[in-house]
């Protein structure tokens, strides 16, 4: 595909990262020369210096023969507008991000009446993801699938977890939990396991189930699910404001620790309900003070990562608190999974994630599409969800029967809004929405699946 890409801050340079490693022609635009000059030197594409607005810059960057135009400029309407003329220019596709809590209830008119293929919040998608995890505080990490109808869940095998030197076939056969074991993560290894599995401490696994599920099945295995009641975020951005409004939403108590008074007065008239402390997040007197023993989960949302990591580690030291930690940069991921933090949200992977799954679906046969993908252990693994529209080689056939490729594990079928765990006589229909982890592969269709 012909991709032109907008604006080359990080999310835009990690965007060129995972697109160029899928084989399509990249263009980026950008009106700093060093940071096109840090793609073009380091990445496959092509660079021009210039304002993605203009339409003699989108002509030279061959916009009449795009596929796709995505915009990630550090300005709202610069990417809105970017769209616009782009739209108007040829007949891509567009992808605009979109940050301002502003236009945030505004997003699906901007939508439609632009004629956006998608449009991303990244901060928005962050807090989320946080929110999921302080309803699920036993999980590292949260994915949703099937309009959140089915959760693909992470979480850390304990010394007195049931599960250690816990044989896999006994989820199923003794504990008769209703999940699927589709991952899991032993050191550098990354393992999709059998029935005779035997899961050992420090493993990552991750199960694929429904929310109800998957709370009988942490119960039984002796890992605590009570959700956060009060929550302390260190940092008053904009991730703060969308996961501050989202937990007080449920009734979670709130607290922002932002430095800034001017950004505080903005939150206290935004944010009535939730306390506001205008202070310095990485004192360890005002964190003591401000109850950081008695919080249940504690966010680092400040700007540098590094506060946000040793924030973290001491919130872990301080309480019993959920600890969830922001980092922009992940060149240092092997680094950080050695600091055992609780779970860590990567906005711009978010991003990219998102926006590649969308790539993916536009590749895709008209027999299926890529409606959700999502890079798992620093692309070492991925899950898809896939929408079967039409009769396929996969279709109408008990799973047991198909000749599936190695590494790869249909982990749950969606018909008809009912969630089903399958085992092998199950079958795939025209209309479900089928969802399968894989490492070593990359599928753009679902007969990718079968070997031949």
């Amino acid at each position: 595909m012909q991709i032109i890409i907008v604006g080359c801050g990080k999310v835009g340079y990690t965007l060129v990262e995972q697109l160029s490693g899928e084989d399509h022609n990249i263009v980026v635009i950008d009106e700093n020369e060093e940071k096109v000059h840090a793609i073009t030197d380091d990445l496959d594409a092509m660079g021009i210096v210039g304002n993605g607005v203009s339409f003699q810059t989108l002509q030279e960057a061959g916009i009449s023969e795009a596929d796709l135009l995505i915009a990630v400029t550090g300005s709202d309407e610069q990417n809105l507008l970017c769209c616009v003329v782009a739209r108007k220019a040829s007949n891509c596709k567009t992808i605009a991000r979109v940050r301002n809590p502003i236009y945030n209830m505004e997003i699906e008119f901007l939508r439609k009446e632009l004629g956006l293929a998608m449009v991303i919040n990244p901060e928005f998608t962050s807090a989320a993801e946080i929110a999921r995890i302080f309803q699920f505080p036993s999980a590292v990490k949260i994915d949703t699938f099937s309009k959140g109808r089915i959760e693909l869940l992470r979480f850390r095998v304990t010394r007195d977890c049931l599960l250690n030197n816990y044989e896999l076939i006994h989820i199923r056969t003794t504990l008769k939990c209703d999940v699927l074991v589709c991952m899991v993560i032993r050191g550098e290894e990354v393992l999709i396991p059998r029935g005779d599995f035997v899961f050992h401490e420090g493993d990552m696994v991750s199960i694929v189930s429904t929310p109800p599920k998957a709370n009988d099945f942490f119960k039984k295995i002796g890992i605590g699910i009570s959700p956060v009641q009060t929550a302390m975020i260190v940092g008053g951005g904009t991730i703060a404001y969308y996961l501050a409004k989202r937990l007080l939403s449920v009734g979670i108590d709130t607290k922002i620790i932002e430095e800034d008074p001017a950004r505080c007065e903005q939150l206290s008239e935004l944010l009535p309900q939730a306390t506001i402390i205008c202070g310095d997040g990485t004192d360890q007197k005002l964190l003591q003070q401000e109850g950081i023993n008695h919080a249940d989960g504690f966010v680092a949302l400040t700007g540098l990562d590094e506060e946000n990591i040793l924030l973290s580690l001491y919130a872990k030291e301080a309480s019993h608190a959920k600890v969830v930690t922001k980092v922009n940069r992940i060149s240092f991921n092997s680094v950080m999974n050695k600091l055992n933090l609780d779970s860590i949200t990567f906005p711009r992977l978010l991003t990219a994630d998102t926006i590649l799954g969308y790539v993916r679906s536009m590749n895709a046969s008209i027999n299926s599409n890529v409606e959700n993908l999502y890079k798992l252990e620093e692309g070492r693994a991925e899950a898809l969800e896939f929408y079967i529209k039409e009769e396929s080689p996969v279709t109408g056939t008990p799973l047991s029967k198909l000749k599936i490729k190695k590494n790869i594990l249909i982990c749950c079928i969606n018909r008809h809004n009912q969630v089903i765990i399958p085992g092998g006589q199950d079958e795939i229909r025209v209309g479900d929405s089928v969802i399968l982890v894989l490492t070593n592969s990359r599928l753009h269709d679902i007969n990718d699946i079968l070997e031949g």
